[in-house]
């Protein structure tokens, strides 16, 4: 009973294993599905040389090395990192790099923006309305706790001549006069 046991638990170790590596390996006759989901003739082939190997005693990066000895690079689903496939392999992050420059320079151009405005502003030169709605988002302060925050920019121009009277003294620009 014992040895019967011991075996249905071994034939289930074989077939996780076997299923497990079967996932990660390529159809190379269907190429978009896994051995273990394609009825194809080199499937089930597949699938038995790996039960085979599993018995033998052999390690699953054994198995696969065998695979990909046999059948090349593309059997696997998860290529080695090697100078072929080094640029598959750090596609993600030279993108996620190159968003990171464009943002980084799209926010150093705005602040640089807002400096020309700040200057354009204290000359007399007018703005464009855009610039205008940057300014007033830039020149309202956050609310005082308990008001809200000024939302409308007939609302923010209120704001600011709440904050900045025209009586502030010679130093202190009334904003919304100027803007």
């Amino acid at each position: 009973m014992e040895k019967e046991d011991e075996a249905v638990k071994n034939a289930q170790v074989v077939e996780a294993r076997a299923r497990n590596i079967s996932h990660n390996v390529r159809c190379t006759d269907c190429g978009s599905q896994s051995i273990e989901d394609s009825q194809a003739d080199v499937a089930i082939l597949l699938k038995k040389l790996i039960r085979d190997e599993i018995r033998s005693g052999k390690s699953d990066k054994e198995i696969f090395k065998k695979l990909e000895d046999d059948f090349g690079d593309t059997v696997l689903y998860a290529p080695r990192f090697d100078l072929q496939t080094a640029a598959l392999w750090l596609s993600p992050f030279l993108v996620a790099g190159a968003a990171a420059g464009v943002w980084a320079y799209q926010k150093h151009r705005q602040k640089t923006n807002v400096h020309i405005m700040a200057l354009n502003l204290v000359r007399g030169v007018p703005l464009t309305p855009r610039e205008r709605e940057t300014m007033l988002d830039i020149l309202t302060p956050p609310p005082a706790p308990g008001r809200r925050r000024c939302q409308h920019p007939k609302d923010k121009e209120m704001c600011l001549a709440e904050i900045l009277p025209e009586s502030a003294g010679p130093n202190v620009y009334n904003v919304s006069s100027l803007l």
